[in-house]
């Protein structure tokens, strides 16, 4: 049990890292470089990338803590190292928070902008402003939800290392 415990919650960890990681660089380095580029380059760049990243090395760690977290937080209730049980509750919620913007926020506006037409030059800079300023506010809002959840995540593992001490 205290095997499978350390496995889930080191696992949903290193999914969290990935998803932090992953929405801090665009926060800081894409985007900002993206914002320099002209409107048809911003959007068809874009359009590249939103259709790029749907595939197993994105979704599996954006997928998977979701229900590690869950299974983390039984296995807490239950067993051992019951003193990280809030703090994996909490990277719970901060993962899904961050979760519900991105399919509920930038998957939508993503969706939007993949249907923008990159050889009207009115139209695709229309698409950019519709898109640019919203996605970038809340890929940020994203970014510091799943490294407040990594960060929270870490200390949960931190406390169930110790807890080994305890019992």
């Amino acid at each position: 049990m205290r095997v499978l415990q350390t496995v889930t919650l080191l696992v949903a960890t290193l999914g969290t890292g990935l998803m932090a990681g992953l929405f801090a660089a665009f926060a800081y380095a894409v985007m900002p470089g993206l914002a320099r580029s002209a409107d048809r380059t911003f959007v068809q760049a874009m359009q590249n990338i939103n259709r790029a990243i749907i595939n197993g090395w994105f979704l599996l760690p954006f997928l998977l803590p979701i229900p590690l977290l869950l299974l983390a937080t039984v296995l807490a209730w239950n067993g051992h190292g019951r003193v990280a049980l809030p703090w994996i509750l909490a990277a719970l919620v901060l993962y899904l928070a961050g979760f519900f913007v991105t399919s509920g926020v930038n998957v939508p506006l993503n969706n939007a902008l993949d249907k923008a037409d990159t050889g009207d030059d009115d139209r695709t800079e229309a698409a950019r402003a519709a898109f640019e300023g919203r996605w970038v506010t809340w890929n940020r809002v994203r970014a510091f939800l799943h490294t407040a959840a990594f960060g929270v995540l870490a200390w949960a593992l931190f406390l169930h290392g110790t807890a080994a001490g305890t019992t």
